[in-house]
């Protein structure tokens, strides 16, 4: 699967970003890891990067990792006022 970014470029998923992810922001690593293999078998050949964080994001609260969400999108949040 390729992932499209904001600024239009595109990268290979890498499943590791999103375990880095989830696990920095508080989730559990078993979760963060299901959560990403769950990514890595969906059919789609291109996702927005935006896609993937709202994704990553429900499966966290369904997964009961509300907290974890909660950071993440804290978080970016920050990223995103700073720049």
């Amino acid at each position: 699967m390729e992932i499209k970014k904001r600024d239009g470029s595109t990268e290979v998923f890498m499943p590791e970003k999103v375990v880095v992810s989830a696990v920095k922001s508080g989730a559990s690593y078993e979760v963060a890891k299901e959560i990403a293999s769950s990514l890595s078998s969906r059919s789609e050949k291109t996702m927005a990067s935006s896609e993937i964080r709202e994704y990553v994001l429900t499966e966290l609260r369904s997964r009961g990792a509300a907290s974890a969400a909660d950071s993440w999108e804290s978080y970016d949040r920050e990223r995103k006022e700073r720049s």
